[in-house]
Protein backbone atom coordinates (compact mmCIF):
# COMPACT_ATOMS: atom_id res chain seq x y z
CA UNK A 1 0.00 0.00 0.00
CA UNK A 2 1.26 2.91 -1.11
CA UNK A 3 2.64 6.06 1.82
CA UNK A 4 -0.10 8.74 2.06
CA UNK A 5 2.24 11.82 2.07
CA UNK A 6 4.00 13.67 -0.84
CA UNK A 7 7.29 15.04 -0.29
CA UNK A 8 8.14 17.67 -2.55
CA UNK A 9 11.66 18.86 -3.93
CA UNK A 10 10.73 20.80 -6.88
CA UNK A 11 8.70 22.37 -9.66
CA UNK A 12 10.01 22.25 -13.41
CA UNK A 13 7.81 23.81 -16.02
CA UNK A 14 9.12 21.15 -18.89
CA UNK A 15 8.96 16.97 -18.53
CA UNK A 16 12.21 16.14 -16.80
CA UNK A 17 13.89 12.78 -16.89
CA UNK A 18 15.50 10.42 -14.62
CA UNK A 19 18.76 11.18 -13.47
CA UNK A 20 21.37 8.96 -12.27
CA UNK A 21 21.90 10.36 -8.70
CA UNK A 22 18.54 10.39 -7.72
CA UNK A 23 17.20 6.74 -9.65
CA UNK A 24 17.28 4.39 -6.69
CA UNK A 25 14.81 6.90 -3.81
CA UNK A 26 11.74 6.64 -5.43
CA UNK A 27 11.26 9.83 -7.68
CA UNK A 28 8.03 10.06 -9.13
CA UNK A 29 6.86 12.71 -11.69
CA UNK A 30 3.55 14.12 -11.19
CA UNK A 31 2.01 16.01 -14.29
CA UNK A 32 -0.40 18.61 -12.43
CA UNK A 33 -1.44 21.71 -15.05
CA UNK A 34 1.03 22.63 -16.82
CA UNK A 35 4.16 21.90 -13.96
CA UNK A 36 5.49 18.67 -13.12
CA UNK A 37 5.97 18.06 -9.72
CA UNK A 38 9.40 16.24 -8.70
CA UNK A 39 8.65 14.11 -5.46
CA UNK A 40 8.04 11.06 -3.37
CA UNK A 41 5.47 9.41 -1.64
CA UNK A 42 6.61 9.09 2.10
CA UNK A 43 5.70 7.80 5.31
CA UNK A 44 3.56 9.27 7.85
CA UNK A 45 6.03 7.48 10.53
CA UNK A 46 8.73 10.04 9.37
CA UNK A 47 7.23 12.66 7.50
CA UNK A 48 3.62 13.40 9.51
CA UNK A 49 4.08 16.71 10.95
CA UNK A 50 4.78 15.57 14.74
CA UNK A 51 7.49 13.04 13.34
CA UNK A 52 8.66 15.73 11.00
CA UNK A 53 9.55 18.06 14.02
CA UNK A 54 10.70 14.76 16.17
CA UNK A 55 13.19 13.91 13.23
CA UNK A 56 14.61 17.41 12.50
CA UNK A 57 16.35 18.04 16.08
CA UNK A 58 18.44 14.81 15.17
CA UNK A 59 20.97 16.21 13.80
CA UNK A 60 22.23 13.14 11.77
CA UNK A 61 18.73 12.59 10.45
CA UNK A 62 18.58 16.11 9.52
CA UNK A 63 21.61 16.14 7.84
CA UNK A 64 20.79 12.82 5.52
CA UNK A 65 17.84 13.82 4.21
CA UNK A 66 18.58 18.27 4.08
CA UNK A 67 21.69 16.61 1.95
CA UNK A 68 19.51 14.45 -0.53
CA UNK A 69 17.25 17.45 -0.73
CA UNK A 70 19.36 19.47 -2.21
CA UNK A 71 21.07 16.74 -4.41
CA UNK A 72 17.91 16.21 -6.01
CA UNK A 73 17.06 19.58 -6.92
CA UNK A 74 20.44 20.39 -7.89
CA UNK A 75 20.40 17.44 -10.10
CA UNK A 76 17.89 18.79 -12.37
CA UNK A 77 18.91 22.16 -12.00
CA UNK A 78 21.75 20.92 -14.15
CA UNK A 79 19.26 20.05 -16.76
CA UNK A 80 16.29 22.53 -16.52
CA UNK A 81 14.71 25.25 -14.44
CA UNK A 82 13.23 24.32 -11.80
CA UNK A 83 11.43 26.13 -8.80
CA UNK A 84 12.88 24.76 -5.61
CA UNK A 85 10.71 23.96 -2.54
CA UNK A 86 11.86 24.31 1.14
CA UNK A 87 13.05 21.18 2.96
CA UNK A 88 10.24 19.05 4.31
CA UNK A 89 7.62 20.60 1.94
CA UNK A 90 4.58 17.99 2.71
CA UNK A 91 1.17 17.44 1.08
CA UNK A 92 -1.39 15.43 2.30
CA UNK A 93 -2.63 14.02 -1.05
CA UNK A 94 -2.44 14.83 -4.38
CA UNK A 95 -5.63 16.91 -4.31
CA UNK A 96 -4.05 19.13 -1.60
CA UNK A 97 -1.13 19.22 -4.52
CA UNK A 98 -3.42 19.72 -7.27
CA UNK A 99 -5.14 23.08 -5.22
CA UNK A 100 -1.88 24.80 -4.28
CA UNK A 101 -0.49 24.70 -7.68
CA UNK A 102 -4.63 25.92 -8.83
CA UNK A 103 -4.01 28.48 -6.32
CA UNK A 104 -0.44 29.62 -7.37
CA UNK A 105 -0.24 28.92 -11.12
CA UNK A 106 0.07 32.37 -11.68
CA UNK A 107 2.82 32.85 -9.30
CA UNK A 108 4.73 30.07 -9.93
CA UNK A 109 4.56 31.24 -13.71
CA UNK A 110 6.05 34.54 -12.75
CA UNK A 111 8.65 32.96 -10.78
CA UNK A 112 9.80 30.17 -13.73
CA UNK A 113 10.03 33.12 -16.03
CA UNK A 114 12.27 35.59 -13.25
CA UNK A 115 14.47 32.29 -12.68
CA UNK A 116 14.60 31.49 -16.23
CA UNK A 117 18.56 30.99 -17.40
CA UNK A 118 20.34 32.21 -14.37
CA UNK A 119 21.61 30.85 -11.06
CA UNK A 120 21.79 31.67 -7.57
CA UNK A 121 25.26 31.92 -5.90
CA UNK A 122 26.55 33.03 -2.55
CA UNK A 123 28.98 35.46 -1.62
CA UNK A 124 30.53 35.25 1.89
CA UNK A 125 33.20 38.20 2.64
CA UNK A 126 35.68 37.85 5.95
CA UNK A 127 37.90 40.13 7.61
CA UNK A 128 40.82 39.71 9.46
CA UNK A 129 40.76 42.90 11.51
CA UNK A 130 44.48 41.85 13.19
CA UNK A 131 45.59 42.32 9.46
CA UNK A 132 43.77 45.27 8.93
CA UNK A 133 45.03 46.86 12.17
CA UNK A 134 48.89 46.75 11.17
CA UNK A 135 47.68 48.69 7.96
CA UNK A 136 45.63 51.22 9.97
CA UNK A 137 47.96 54.29 9.86
CA UNK A 138 47.66 53.40 5.56
CA UNK A 139 43.84 53.11 5.38
CA UNK A 140 42.77 55.76 7.95
CA UNK A 141 44.19 59.43 7.87
CA UNK A 142 43.01 60.05 11.21
CA UNK A 143 44.59 56.96 12.54
CA UNK A 144 48.15 58.62 10.75
CA UNK A 145 47.49 61.74 12.46
CA UNK A 146 47.39 60.62 15.48
CA UNK A 147 50.60 58.55 14.62
CA UNK A 148 52.44 61.49 13.70
CA UNK A 149 51.42 63.14 16.91
CA UNK A 150 52.35 60.72 19.25
CA UNK A 151 55.49 60.45 17.22
CA UNK A 152 56.64 64.04 17.97
CA UNK A 153 55.21 63.68 21.76
CA UNK A 154 56.61 63.82 24.74
CA UNK A 155 56.66 60.30 26.42
CA UNK A 156 53.58 61.36 28.95
CA UNK A 157 51.59 62.76 26.12
CA UNK A 158 52.32 60.02 24.15
CA UNK A 159 51.16 57.90 26.73
CA UNK A 160 47.85 59.17 26.44
CA UNK A 161 47.66 59.52 22.78
CA UNK A 162 48.51 55.86 21.87
CA UNK A 163 45.15 55.12 24.50
CA UNK A 164 43.37 57.10 22.34
CA UNK A 165 44.36 55.79 19.12
CA UNK A 166 43.87 52.05 20.36
CA UNK A 167 39.98 53.48 20.83
CA UNK A 168 39.60 54.93 17.83
CA UNK A 169 41.14 52.17 15.80
CA UNK A 170 38.29 50.21 16.66
CA UNK A 171 36.27 52.58 15.73
CA UNK A 172 37.95 52.75 12.15
CA UNK A 173 37.93 49.28 11.99
CA UNK A 174 34.28 49.14 12.05
CA UNK A 175 34.21 51.83 9.37
CA UNK A 176 36.27 50.12 7.03
CA UNK A 177 34.86 46.62 7.53
CA UNK A 178 31.25 48.03 6.66
CA UNK A 179 33.16 50.81 3.84
CA UNK A 180 34.54 47.27 2.27
CA UNK A 181 31.65 45.17 2.39
CA UNK A 182 29.48 48.05 0.17
CA UNK A 183 32.05 48.12 -1.99
CA UNK A 184 31.96 44.13 -2.34
CA UNK A 185 28.54 44.22 -2.69
CA UNK A 186 28.42 47.10 -5.00
CA UNK A 187 30.69 45.36 -7.37
CA UNK A 188 28.73 41.88 -7.16
CA UNK A 189 25.57 43.83 -7.72
CA UNK A 190 26.17 45.26 -10.78
CA UNK A 191 26.19 41.95 -12.22
CA UNK A 192 23.48 40.57 -10.60
CA UNK A 193 19.58 40.37 -11.96
CA UNK A 194 18.78 40.24 -8.21
CA UNK A 195 20.89 40.37 -4.77
CA UNK A 196 19.85 39.57 -1.27
CA UNK A 197 21.57 40.17 1.98
CA UNK A 198 21.49 37.64 5.09
CA UNK A 199 22.52 38.39 8.32
CA UNK A 200 26.01 38.56 8.96
CA UNK A 201 27.03 35.07 11.08
CA UNK A 202 28.79 34.64 14.35
CA UNK A 203 32.16 32.85 14.25
CA UNK A 204 30.67 30.76 16.71
CA UNK A 205 28.80 29.46 13.74
CA UNK A 206 31.13 30.02 10.85
CA UNK A 207 33.85 28.19 13.06
CA UNK A 208 36.35 30.84 11.36
CA UNK A 209 39.06 33.59 13.46
CA UNK A 210 38.21 36.06 10.98
CA UNK A 211 34.85 38.07 11.26
CA UNK A 212 32.27 38.26 8.08
CA UNK A 213 31.65 41.56 6.79
CA UNK A 214 29.14 40.29 4.31
CA UNK A 215 26.52 37.31 3.36
CA UNK A 216 24.77 37.78 0.08
CA UNK A 217 23.51 35.64 -2.58
CA UNK A 218 23.19 37.29 -6.22
CA UNK A 219 20.72 36.21 -9.21
CA UNK A 220 23.02 35.83 -12.15
CA UNK A 221 22.49 35.36 -15.77
CA UNK A 222 24.21 31.92 -17.09
CA UNK A 223 25.97 33.52 -19.42
CA UNK A 224 27.73 36.11 -17.13
CA UNK A 225 28.70 33.56 -14.24
CA UNK A 226 32.81 33.34 -16.29
CA UNK A 227 32.44 37.12 -15.34
CA UNK A 228 31.06 36.83 -12.09
CA UNK A 229 33.84 34.36 -11.17
CA UNK A 230 36.68 36.04 -12.52
CA UNK A 231 35.59 39.19 -10.50
CA UNK A 232 35.65 37.26 -7.42
CA UNK A 233 39.53 36.27 -8.22
CA UNK A 234 40.51 40.03 -9.15
CA UNK A 235 39.03 41.65 -5.92
CA UNK A 236 40.77 38.14 -4.21
CA UNK A 237 44.42 39.45 -5.98
CA UNK A 238 44.06 43.26 -4.89
CA UNK A 239 46.16 44.88 -2.78
CA UNK A 240 43.78 46.99 -1.55
CA UNK A 241 41.63 43.98 -0.21
CA UNK A 242 44.45 42.41 1.59
CA UNK A 243 42.95 41.84 4.70
CA UNK A 244 39.96 40.21 2.97
CA UNK A 245 38.98 36.58 2.23
CA UNK A 246 36.17 35.72 -0.63
CA UNK A 247 33.99 32.89 0.16
CA UNK A 248 32.14 31.99 -3.44
CA UNK A 249 29.82 28.87 -3.94
CA UNK A 250 27.16 27.82 -6.19
CA UNK A 251 25.52 27.55 -8.28
CA UNK A 252 22.79 26.49 -5.27
CA UNK A 253 18.87 26.54 -6.25
CA UNK A 254 17.16 29.92 -6.53
CA UNK A 255 15.57 29.98 -2.93
CA UNK A 256 16.17 33.55 -1.86
CA UNK A 257 14.11 34.94 -5.23
CA UNK A 258 11.37 32.86 -5.19
CA UNK A 259 8.41 34.20 -3.92
CA UNK A 260 5.11 32.95 -4.40
CA UNK A 261 1.68 34.69 -3.99
CA UNK A 262 -1.10 33.53 -3.61
CA UNK A 263 -3.54 34.99 -6.84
Amino acid sequence: MRDDLIYVYCLANKPPKQVSETANIGLEFLKIGDFYVIAKYVSKDEFSEENLKKNVSDIQWLEINARQHISVINSFMALLTVVPFKFGTIFQSVESLKKFISDYTDSLDQNFRFIEAKEEWSVKVYCNRKHLCEEIDELSTEAASLEQQIMASSPGKAFILKRKKNDLIECELDRLCKKFGQEFYDTYQNLSEATNLNNLLPKEFTGRDDSMILNATFLIKKDKVPEFKKTTETLQNKNHYSGFFIEMTGPWPPFSFIHIKEK
